[in-house]
């Protein structure tokens, strides 16, 4: 019988052959990704004096063609969607732009949240933040609000996708290199000329309607993928001496099974187990890989509607290696409580 090392070994070895680019399918995707994108933009600034509701629609449609090219801008900040540095460094500079986030600061903190991912000694840098049942109970009364405050689903798709735009996105990292805080800079300058020229010649309101429409639901969507695909009631999460790279990515991270129309849209990022287990592999060998690889099916599998229970998970349980709610919390709090007065 295999051991665990033979069978990681043996893992990678099977998605090894799908970690590599195709310049033809990578240009492919740009073109029927950001040409529409661009039409869908100019089709809503001119439509903005005949109907504002059509100009939201198309806003709204708009971005899920953002979505879309971040995950171009992902893949190149992974080095995996050219085989060309320069290439993936190019475009994702310019689908940063269009997406407002910045290349160089995102790919160093995603290249460590990759690293830490469900690691419970090393979180903070590129995930959403989590608590253990432990903290929780150890906290502060005011850390304790907070959180419940972080954690509220109209704070975190609300008023997180604003955070993440207008102040997240624009400033770096205290460790932050100096090729980052100039790549950083240029991007908020690029992003600044841009919108200051649409407001310009298309007016405030055009501008509100259409891109700030825009950027707003996509980062919203974007934030509850990022959080679907770690977020789940039976989620691997370990402390150093103990953590596994390969656990983290398959049992770690989730499959999101979409409808056809949306994985396109999301480009395949569901398969985000995968994805983990393989950052070089780029989005359109995404589903190929977990279809032709039977370990990978382990994967937990969400569905839309499934997805939708992991907004009431809030604190991950050591004890139960889960995900539990606040209400959960309480429970083990009574339960805690009988159990000493029992001692």
């Amino acid at each position: 019988m295999a051991t665990d090392k033979e069978k990681t070994k043996k893992l990678r070895q099977d998605v090894a052959p799908f970690a590599k680019s195709d310049t033809a399918k990578s240009i492919f995707q740009m073109v029927n990704t950001i040409v529409p994108l661009i039409a869908l933009w100019v089709a809503a600034y001119m439509l903005v004096d005949i109907s504002p509701w059509l100009t939201v629609g198309l806003s709204v449609i708009s971005a899920g063609f953002v979505v879309r090219t971040f995950i171009i801008f992902h893949d190149c900040t992974h080095g995996s969607f050219f085989k060309s540095k320069k290439a993936n460094d190019w475009v994702g500079f310019v689908t940063g732009v269009l997406t407002s986030f910045p290349y160089e600061k995102w790919k160093r903190e995603h290249t460590i949240h990759h690293a830490t991912s469900s690691n419970l000694d090393k979180r903070g840098i590129g995930d959403i933040d989590m608590m253990t049942v432990e903290e929780f109970l150890k906290a502060s009364k005011g850390q304790r609000l907070w959180y419940r405050f972080y954690r509220n689903p109209f704070v975190m798709f609300g008023l997180g996708p604003l955070f993440m735009v207008l102040i997240l996105n624009r400033r770096n990292r205290n460790d932050a290199k100096q090729k980052e805080r100039f790549n950083t800079y240029l991007t908020n300058i690029v992003i600044t000329g841009i919108c200051v020229a649409l407001i310009y010649f298309m007016g405030w309101q055009a501008f509100v309607l259409v891109h700030v429409v825009t950027l707003y639901v996509a980062a919203s969507l974007g934030i509850w993928l990022f959080f679907i695909q770690h977020t789940y009631e039976d989620s691997y999460f370990e402390h150093e001496s103990e953590w596994d790279y390969v656990k983290a990515a398959v049992e770690g991270s989730s499959y999101y099974k979409l409808p056809k129309l949306l994985q396109w849209l999301t480009g395949n990022i569901g398969f985000h187990h995968v994805h983990h287990l393989a950052p070089r592999v780029p989005n359109y060998n995404l589903e190929q890989a977990h279809n032709e690889i039977p370990p990978l099916h382990t994967a937990t599998t969400i569905t839309l509607r499934k997805s939708l229970e992991s907004l009431r998970f809030k604190l991950y349980d050591e004890d139960q290696s889960k995900f539990v709610s606040f209400k959960d919390v309480n429970e083990i709090i009574k339960r805690k409580a009988r159990g000493s007065l029992a001692a």
